[in-house]
């Protein structure tokens, strides 16, 4: 047997020309299949282009040339503090916050960090319900951040040094519990 006649896996003899042959039927077999890959990738990927473009132009939640399709319009943020005050100590507690809070909420209304803010005192519908709720406003929730930066001095310069503030929160203990802080927007119906 010449060097030139392969053998096959099988034992039998190819000449060079039927080696070339099957050779060529084995690339053109990768190529077709790399293609075939190819175009199966590329009609997927149309497909879910298609798919996402079609669902976005007829989602009920997309927004229009109008703006946004939800039956409302957004306002500003609105941050509420619930506090339950001890049986009696209602006056108490809202004589602390004129002297503390209020010369912060105020300057910060000055400095236009906070829109408004408002007090409502009411009575419990229940042992667990708060009877104080504090609610500050801000323009959007762009303006919560970095706010701590903004309030420190304000808060330093109405209430004193950080020991000073702990004092009072820790007096503030005996006459009130907070029961919970929300984040919420203020929408306005279309």
């Amino acid at each position: 047997m010449s060097r030139a006649e392969p053998r096959s896996r099988h034992g039998c003899l190819y000449s060079l020309s039927q080696t070339k042959i099957l050779l060529a039927v084995s690339t053109r077999a990768d190529e077709n299949a790399r293609m075939m890959n190819t175009k199966i990738f590329v009609t997927a990927a149309l497909f879910l282009g298609i798919a996402g473009f079609s669902s976005a132009q007829t989602s009920p939640t997309s927004t229009t040339a109008h703006g946004s399709n939800a039956p409302y319009t957004e306002g500003p943020i609105w941050v509420l503090t619930m506090i339950k005050t001890k049986a009696g100590l209602g006056d108490d507690y809202i004589k602390s916050l004129s002297q503390t809070v209020k010369p912060v909420y105020e300057e910060e209304k000055k400095q236009k960090i906070i829109l408004d803010y408002k007090i409502l005192n009411g009575d419990t519908s229940g042992s667990q319900d708060f009877n104080i709720l504090i609610m500050v406003e801000y323009p959007n929730m762009a303006a919560l951040d970095g706010l701590r930066d903004k309030m420190d001095p304000i808060v330093e310069k109405a209430m004193g040094s950080e020991d000073q503030r702990r004092a009072t929160a820790v007096k503030r203990l005996d006459i009130r519990e907070i029961l919970g802080t929300k984040t919420m927007r203020e929408i306005t119906l279309k």
